[in-house]
């Protein structure tokens, strides 16, 4: 009996998940969902600076009425202010560009 020839397969590309990774993979939207609220919080508070402090971080009061309007309740609205803010950096950035 030569042992070369025999060769053991393991099945280790089909583990089963922990009980850990079931639980965090579980609560995932529930955090999403809690973010989410948390961040509307935030951009509300937004609300009450004024328009040149808007302006120090790259946001007008159009952009926060426009993420309000235009996120559901279960959306974060924080994503549609960044894009807004990098979008107006850029704008500003190829204006002084051609200058």
């Amino acid at each position: 009996m030569l042992m070369t020839n025999r060769t053991t397969e393991l099945d280790c590309g089909k583990l089963a998940p922990t009980l850990f990774q079931r639980l965090v993979a579980g609560l995932a939207p529930l955090v999403s969902l809690f973010r989410g609220f948390r961040n509307r919080m935030e951009i509300n508070t937004l609300h009450d600076l004024n328009d040149s402090q808007l302006r120090d971080i790259g946001l007008s009061r159009a952009d926060l009425t426009s993420a309000f309007l235009a996120s559901t309740f279960f959306e974060d609205p924080s994503e549609h202010l960044t894009r807004s803010a990098r979008n107006r950096w850029r704008l500003q950035l190829f204006r002084s560009y051609n200058e």
